[in-house]
């Protein structure tokens, strides 16, 4: 079997917040691969140039969610995504890395690197939006902190018929992991603290992200005060100039606003699907959820409130709009914004994961 041709691109927030699994990732890609060429990028501009210039070989992203993210965007942005297949070997917390579990990529690095040298290419829907933003996972209006909704196609909690969150490493958030003030998940950034993230009140060392970085470390006694003493006690000036204060989803997206901080009551919200309208102005909806499904149609849920039965649709495109609002897509915060268009696309994107197990 021919060794993949790989460019490894490391996000510096896993460098920092977990070097000894950058380390792993790298030498056991490298003894696999041995073309694979490196990619240490300390600014956005390196990381599209980077993505921009790799020929023929196929991008691999080293980091947590957001990373991943932020290289689909690119590539979708430069009209590339479908001529080249992504692997990622995801490296933070779990509330970091939960799109990562949920789609499906191991969560250790020896295991992720190994699915990218022996896994298989799996084509996968998205959604894009009117602003050139890129959903992967779960799309929230209003954008209230919660655990990530775990399997794709399944926008309204994530849980399957038995009750059960997932199953196994797909999707599931331990207790705690995105709740509180901070976190990946819950208004602010699953790493640094303060502003390191552009996160004000956002920051790592909010209850949720904070507890589960804590948990995390303790879970890794070999690497867990050196990873929690950076998470929690400094700030990550490297992942300021990537993401940068206040970002708006237009651009990188932003996770300040999103915390336990803010009033998400009903909102009155007009959503239409392909057309059909499955909610007006008069009426207050508690929440619209979008995921991507199959065959290029989104799964949409809206929830009036929660004793009501919630309206489900499927359609190639769904418009929110409303007085302004916020919502969170996958790790992102965007807005506030009037309108906001989704479009589903079939099999935009294609990610390596591990091969099926031989019958």
């Amino acid at each position: 079997m021919t060794a993949p041709n790989l460019l490894v691109v490391i996000d510096p927030g896993a460098r920092l917040t977990d070097p000894e699994s950058v380390r792993i990732a790298r030498d056991v890609l490298c003894a696999g691969a041995p073309g694979t060429k490196v990619c240490l990028p300390e600014r956005p501009e390196e990381v599209a140039r980077a993505l921009a210039r790799r020929g023929s070989r196929c991008p691999v992203v080293v980091g947590d969610d957001r990373a991943l993210l932020r290289a689909v965007r690119l590539l979708h942005r430069d009209r590339d995504l479908a001529a080249c297949a992504l692997a990622m070997v995801p490296v933070g917390p779990p509330a970091g890395i939960a799109l990562a579990a949920a789609l499906g990529v191991p969560t250790t690095a020896v295991a992720a690197s190994r699915a990218v040298l022996h896994g298989t290419e799996h084509p996968l829907d998205l959604l894009v939006d009117d602003s050139g933003g890129v959903v992967l996972g779960t799309l929230r209006v209003p954008p209230a902190p919660g655990p990530y909704e775990g399997a794709r196609g399944s926008p309204d909690g994530g849980r399957d018929g038995d009750g059960a969150c997932g199953d196994g490493a797909r999707g599931c958030v331990p207790p705690g992991g995105t709740g509180g003030a901070g976190g990946a998940y819950g208004g602010g950034e699953a790493y640094g603290t303060g502003a390191a993230y552009g996160g004000g009140a956002g920051g790592a060392a909010g209850a949720g992200a904070g507890a589960d970085a804590a948990k995390w470390a303790r879970a890794q006694p070999l690497r867990g005060y050196r990873s929690l003493a950076r998470t929690l006690a400094r700030p990550l000036p490297l992942l300021a100039s990537l993401v940068g204060p206040g970002a708006r989803e237009g651009d990188e997206g932003h996770e300040g606003d999103g915390g336990a901080g803010g009033d998400w009551g009903p909102q009155r919200l007009r959503v239409e699907a392909d057309g059909t309208l499955l909610a007006d102005l008069d009426r207050p909806v508690a929440q619209v959820s979008l995921a991507p499904g199959s065959d290029g149609l989104a799964e949409v849920v809206v929830r009036r409130r929660a004793s009501d039965t919630p309206v489900r649709a499927r359609a190639h495109t769904v418009t929110v709009s409303g007085p302004d609002f916020r919502y969170r897509a996958d790790a992102l915060v965007g807005g506030p914004v009037r309108v906001r268009t989704w479009r589903a696309l079939a099999g935009a994107w294609r990610l390596t994961l591990p091969a099926a197990p031989a019958p």
